[in-house]
């Protein structure tokens, strides 16, 4: 018998379709006969990491002295929602004498079935089968060139690298920073992730920097100059030297450009210093992989990456675009020779566009998508040969199939080519240049005008030309291009005619949205704080993967640490997300350390890394971490509050954290969700009310009459404050005040900001970890 172990019953349902000599499929309990073969399924992570107290009891208890906690041997459990279909397997396992390993063709689904097999101990040979279409041609075609499991065990060992650093990283980092803000007084839980921790970094410091920013005015110079075949514009460039610069190269002295203007009006006679044509290409834009076309899809119609995430896996099941979760934006040249079927189905498809568009296509062209070597186990998200009527499509798959048409069908329209002139006239010693662009052959990119019948969520039209994305933060402003230059030579003259001085101003960073925070996710290399390491990341995809980067997005929105507001979806952080960025070092905010990881697991894939050298360099990694918090020095274990050590994970488990040792009747109940009580707790920044049946209910209030002193006031802050700026208002700083018969540090911006927090050895508990 041969076995087929598929990652979910849609898959499994068509791999039976497809098998030879086709007799009636029998449906049984959790698979598929078809002849001697049966194909069953795992449905998602059968087995899930055991938690620590699955390990010692001890480790149920969160203590300092057990950190890091690192198993000797890993142990896996059988979910219990899928101990049935576990069952199942294990049992065919036993009675095949061949299995075919069907997971999805990327690094978790090569686990997902791998780590079955090794769990019951699998000794029978197993083959792997790469999937990247449920069509039936696309099917069979896999079906004839099944694989040996073995060459794939790079792949399951970068996998399961991953699982375990995760598990390292949240479980303890996790307990550690938790440990360590609640000898502080603040009675708080932190999960740490790997990736969630620097992706919710971004949008807190994205939101500080706009908190921060300060527009800047700024002026351009330019003039007309007439030339005997025609006049042009041209932008002043002034010198590095040139007084009233600020130190990004802009002019911040209008009277310099006046004085410049009247100088130039003085003496209007100039020279072209050179004269550069050029004439370039654009090639067309790749194919798409999961990501682009969540960025493209989130310009487009503002959808979030799940929703397309979610849309382009219904269209894989209807077997009407390849597999979803690519990461690669290039076609194997053997299906170079689809292109006929599915253009002309596209051109039959229903939509007026894609119909022309199919229709003008010159088939004999070969884009450079096709490159078997930027092939890994799958390939970019295409159309099947499969037809489609968009119109028996919901609009989000209508939508979302638009897209991934529009960019196969570029693939056979010619390159984008223009001519690019740029000059420079030099006159009283300065320079001002003037770029002219025409375009001699639109190519693919008529594909991409913009498009008024598809606009947006705002009314806006997209524009999908490019879509990778604006760097974060103001840019100095390019020179603009004309569509037309006169046509001049070298040492012609030209003549001053008008100026013009445009006042400007700096504009702030754009806030992240899902699509752009994803973006930034996959181009993490821009966000590094190691500015070394960017040319060696740039080569990495980011942080995540292209399955898990939207949900990580989903799951920092839903478990409140960041939000999203308006019809852009514009994300920024609560004061959760806050107190978690506040609370931890740089090593774990900025994504210099995960994307390095990310890299190792990539060459881990290749078979140029190991498992045991990546996981040695990650315990190294948290006892650096648990080191730089200096248990040793803090409250000793008989001063903690009672509840400290006895709180519970929150983090993969069910188990609810210990209530505090109080009579919760004798509290005031939750106005919000009448079911629990108002109790008093520490914050990052100061004493609050919260409701005891949190997380279910988040409702907070201030605390009334809290202080001993009028708090209204703004405080004087005597000179060894001043090295403590308050990190919510960045306004006032933190002054040592003695409240309730104890030491606490205030912000002295006391009218406007209310930021408070423990004292810690004469150190504000905030700043203890940025000291050590």
């Amino acid at each position: 018998m041969r076995l087929f172990i598929a990652e979910k019953p849609s898959m499994a349902r068509e791999i039976s379709k497809c098998l030879p000599e086709i007799k009636n499929i029998q449906k049984r309990n959790g698979y598929f006969i078809q002849g001697d073969d049966v194909v069953t399924w795992v449905v998602g992570h059968v087995l899930h990491q055991a938690e620590p107290g699955d390990y010692d009891d001890k480790y149920i208890r969160w203590r300092p002295q057990d950190l890091p906690i690192v198993p000797t041997e890993w142990k896996l459990l059988v979910t219990d929602s899928s101990r049935q279909q576990f069952e199942t397997v294990k049992d065919l396992i036993g009675k095949a004498d061949i299995i075919v390993n069907a997971g999805d063709p990327d690094r978790e689904g090569q686990l997902l079935v791998d780590e079955v097999l090794y769990f019951v101990g699998n000794t029978k040979p197993v083959q792997r089968i790469l999937l990247n279409a449920l069509d039936e041609k696309s099917v069979k075609s896999a079906l004839g060139d099944l694989r040996d499991n073995k060459d794939f065990h790079n792949l399951y060992q970068s996998a399961l690298a991953r699982a375990r650093a995760d598990w390292l990283i949240g479980m303890n980092l996790s307990r550690a920073y938790t440990l360590s803000e609640r000898y502080k007084g603040n009675k708080v839980t932190l999960p740490i992730g790997r990736v969630k921790t620097p992706t919710l970094a971004l949008v807190v410091r994205r939101e500080r920097e706009l908190a921060d920013f300060k527009p800047v005015d700024y002026f351009t110079v330019k003039i007309l100059y007439t030339h005997e075949n025609g006049t042009f514009w041209a932008t002043w460039q002034p010198k590095d030297e040139q007084k009233g610069l600020d130190p990004d190269g802009r002019l911040i002295n209008k009277d310099v450009a006046e004085s410049l203007v009247q100088g130039l009006s003085a003496s209007p006679s100039g020279i072209i210093k050179s004269v550069t044509k050029s004439k370039k290409k654009d090639p067309q834009r790749l194919p798409l992989s999961l990501s682009s076309l969540q960025v493209l899809a989130g310009k487009a119609y503002s959808y979030d990456p799940q929703t397309v995430l979610d849309t382009a896996q219904k269209l894989y099941e209807k077997k009407l675009t390849t597999y979803p979760r690519s990461d690669c934006e290039y076609l194997p040249p053997n299906q170079y020779g689809d292109r006929i079927a599915i253009l002309s189905n596209l051109a039959q498809s229903g939509d007026e566009k894609l119909s022309a568009w199919a229709q003008g296509a010159n088939q004999g062209i070969k884009s450079r998508a096709w490159n078997e070597k930027k092939i890994t186990a799958h390939h970019a998200i295409i159309p099947t040969t499969v037809a489609c009527n968009v119109n028996s499509l919901s609009q989000a798959e209508r939508n979302i199939y638009f897209l991934i048409s529009q960019a196969y069908i570029a693939q056979f329209y010619g390159e984008h080519v223009y001519e690019q002139t740029k000059i420079i006239v030099d006159q009283c010693e300065e320079e001002f240049v003037a770029n002219g662009r025409v375009v001699i052959e639109e190519g693919w990119k008529s594909l991409y005008k913009r498009q008024k019948s598809k606009v947006n969520s705002e009314g806006d039209e997209p524009d999908l030309t490019d879509d990778r994305g604006a760097e974060s933060g103001p840019k100095k402003d390019a020179i603009e291009e004309a569509d037309h230059l006169p046509a001049v030579k070298k040492n012609d003259d030209v003549e001053y005619t008008d100026s013009s001085i445009e006042a400007k101003q700096t504009k702030p960073p754009s806030r992240f949205t899902p699509s752009t925070l994803l973006q930034a996710m996959k181009e993490i290399h821009k966000f590094v704080k190691n500015e070394e390491l960017k040319k060696q990341l740039k080569a990495v995809s980011g942080i995540g993967t292209e399955a898990t980067r939207a949900n990580i997005i989903d799951e920092l929105i839903s478990r409140g640490f960041m939000k999203t507001s308006g019809k852009k979806q514009v994300l920024s952080p609560t004061d959760t997300g806050y107190l978690l960025v506040d609370a931890l070092p740089d090593e774990l905010l900025y994504p210099d350390e995960t994307a390095v990881w990310e890299e190792r697991l990539a060459l881990m894939s290749e078979g140029e890394d190991t498992l045991e050298s990546f996981l040695k360099d990650q315990i190294q990694f948290l006892q650096h971490l648990i080191d730089k918090l200096g248990f040793d020095k803090q409250v000793s274990r008989d001063q903690m509050m009672p509840n400290v050590v006895r709180t519970i994970s929150n983090q993969n488990s069910k188990r609810p954290m210990d209530a505090n040792s109080v009579n919760l009747k004798d509290l005031p109940e939750c106005p919000s969700c009448k079911k629990g009580r108002l109790q008093q707790r520490n914050g990052k920044f100061g004493a609050f009310l919260g409701c005891t049946n949190y997380p279910s209910c988040r409702y907070t209030q201030p605390v009334d009459g809290g202080n001993d002193r009028n708090t209204s006031a703004d405080l004087e802050v005597p000179e060894e404050s001043k090295q403590y700026v308050c990190p919510r208002c960045k306004k006032g700083y933190f002054v040592k005040q003695q409240l309730r018969g104890r030491t606490t540090w205030v912000c002295s911006n006391r009218s406007a900001c209310k930021t408070q927090c423990m004292d810690v050895e004469g150190v504000p508990s905030i700043y203890v970890n940025q000291n050590k």
